[in-house]
């Protein structure tokens, strides 16, 4: 990959994107190819938790699918190709000047944009057992969904979590595995809700293992088993199986933003709609026309991937999501171009 160019920015800019996961590095390159001055903020590695992925199957125009860290690798390129200036730091404040917004990086410098797309995404919850991490994209699949459920069919498989999603992704992979385990640390009416249960208890091949919890995993160049330990009585079990779905739910990259920008319960950034529940404004919405699509509580700044509240956590849509914030954020530059503001306002 062409070493991304790595800048200091002492004039304001255009855009600034928080994050160089899919909807960040795609936000970058459309930004920077509408002829905006944009700037990547990102303290760990490009490409995000994608960046991981073994193969992404459903990304259009690669039918034999493409690995995370390739399609990362292209969309940084092409972001260099366009003169994106990249940022190794870690945002740590946004806060408004003027017209515009001063980002605060970590080590106390900052950054001046007349928008920003934050694009931070959101940390999956993980196991933390060295075996499951080291087959991670190899069988072991972390996530808040099961995005190709058809990859599993014929084979034995295993969900752990007690997420929102783990009912619907186990009955998803029932329709294509032998056999699906759904393994919970507690009772089945806590971790599922009592239709999803009865549902899960009426499909043949779905088993629910209670009080227990997966302690290791095993296999060398790809999963072939876990072993589960049962809580109460302590005894372990070998259950070989080919994929291993942890679905643990996740935690926002929005901490930074907490109240600076609205978030819901889960700390995921509420834009467009979200912010109008009976159809009024934000309180203290400062412009004559509503928030748009992608657009948070704060007038230009904008919210796109798997931060965002009601975000559908694939690649592909992460990569839609940061283009169209950079769309709506052209709209937000040339606002300010119109009544004559520059980025610092």
């Amino acid at each position: 990959m062409t070493e991304p160019a790595v800048v200091r920015v002492d004039a304001g800019v255009d855009v600034a994107v928080i994050g160089a996961g899919p909807a960040g590095l795609a936000a970058a390159v459309h930004g920077a190819a509408e002829g905006l001055t944009t700037i990547v903020i990102e303290p760990a590695a490009i490409g995000g938790q994608a960046g991981n992925a073994d193969v992404i199957r459903n990304y259009p125009g690669f039918p034999d699918g493409v690995s995370g860290d390739e399609l990362a690798r292209r969309l940084a390129n092409q972001a260099t190709m366009f003169n994106v200036g990249f940022i190794s730091n870690r945002a740590a404040a946004l806060t408004p000047r003027g017209t515009g917004y001063s980002v605060g990086l970590a080590d106390g410098a900052e950054i001046i944009a007349r928008s920003v797309v934050v694009a931070t995404g959101a940390a999956i919850r993980r196991l933390g057992i060295q075996n499951v991490d080291r087959l991670a994209g190899k069988g072991v699949a972390y996530g808040t969904t099961v995005s190709e459920p058809a990859a599993m069919t014929g084979e034995d498989v295993v969900v752990v979590g007690a997420d929102p999603s783990t009912g619907p992704a186990a009955l998803g992979l029932a329709r294509y595995a032998r056999n699906v385990t759904i393994v919970v640390r507690g009772a089945i009416d806590v971790a599922l809700s009592p239709d999803m249960a009865k549902q899960i208890e009426r499909t043949r091949n779905i088993r629910v293992r209670v009080n227990s919890q997966v302690v290791d995993a095993y296999g060398e160049s790809r999963l072939e088993g876990v072993i589960v330990r049962h809580r109460v009585s302590g005894t372990t079990e070998a259950v070989g199986v080919h994929g291993l779905f942890v679905l643990l739910g996740a935690a926002p990259g929005s901490a930074w933003l907490k109240g600076t920008v609205e978030r819901d319960q889960d700390g995921y950034l509420l834009t467009g709609p979200d912010l109008e529940p009976n159809q009024e404004r934000p309180p203290a919405w400062p412009l004559d026309r509503a928030p748009l699509w992608l657009e948070t509580s704060l007038p230009g700044v904008f919210a796109a991937g798997d931060v965002r509240h009601g975000a559908v956590r694939q690649v592909s849509a992460a990569v839609h999501e940061g283009a169209t914030a950079i769309m709506l954020a052209h709209r937000r530059v040339s606002e300010l171009a119109a009544i004559g503001v520059g980025a610092a306002g």
